[in-house]
Parts: C-alpha cells; sequence; structure tokens
C-alpha cells in the first residue's frame, strides 16, 4: 500500500546562475499573477471569484501579510530575477517559482497558464521550504 505523500519531493531549484539573465528580465517584466480564492481569507484587491474561499488544508496568503495583487507580482518578479525557479519549464514559463518575503516566509507560486501564476507561502515542515531560505542567503 502506497503512503499518501503531502509534498512534492521531485521539486528542485534551478542551478545558480544556469539561466540567462535577459530571459529572466523578459519572463520578470511580462508575469502574471492570476490568485486562488482557496489560498485567501480576505480577498483584497485580488479581484478573485469567489472573492475569498479559505479551504482546511491550503496555506493562507494572509498568513504571509500579502493582501495587494501588487505584492504579489512583486515577490512573483523578484523570484524570476534572482532564478529562484523550477528546473523544469513549460512553454518557456518555469513550472514554479520561489520567493522569500520580508520577513523570512518563504512562498511558492504555480503556473497556471503561460505566464501566469497563484501563490501561497509554503508550511515551514515542506522540506523545500529551507531550501528556498537558503538559496536566498536566510
Amino acid at each position: 500500500m502506497r503512503r499518501y505523500q503531502k509534498y512534492n519531493l521531485k521539486r528542485r531549484l534551478s542551478a545558480p546562475g544556469s539561466l540567462n539573465p535577459q530571459t529572466l528580465e523578459e519572463l520578470a517584466k511580462a508575469v502574471v499573477y492570476t490568485g486562488n480564492p482557496e489560498h485567501k481569507r480576505n480577498p483584497g484587491d485580488f479581484g478573485l471569484t469567489p472573492p475569498a474561499q479559505p479551504r482546511r488544508g491550503k496555506t493562507l496568503c494572509d498568513t504571509a501579510s500579502i493582501f495587494r495583487r501588487d505584492d504579489a507580482i512583486k515577490y512573483l518578479r523578484q523570484g524570476i530575477l534572482k532564478g529562484s525557479v523550477s528546473e523544469q519549464f513549460i512553454g518557456g514559463w518555469p513550472k514554479i517559482i520561489w520567493a522569500v518575503t520580508e520577513s523570512g516566509i518563504p512562498l511558492e507560486a504555480q503556473r497556471d497558464g503561460e505566464g501566469s501564476y497563484h501563490g501561497y507561502p509554503m508550511p515551514p515542515e515542506d522540506p523545500m521550504a529551507a531550501e528556498v531560505k537558503r538559496a536566498w542567503g536566510l
């Protein structure tokens, strides 16, 4: 019988310096935050439908003090510019983007479509959270 795996252990950060800085700048300019109501207690200015629909077991952006779309986009762009993206790309876009808030909370954003992502704070027990913080020098 196979046990349920809570975290995807196949996630990998791209090797430092392996991505073209110009490509990263282009991606950072074009990235879009779509959001997901399951990761919001307060809808803020995310324009989600339904406005907020937290789901049990989902981490909430509220816990990382992310209440504005501009903040979410800022973290996406920072993650891309730092090269804090997955090894796996789909259609020229990384499957996952990681960032860390000013207060040290690691974030993960998953690709929803070409250039669009939704993100959430990573649970502290997720092994990848520690790896992301190390990559950010924390």
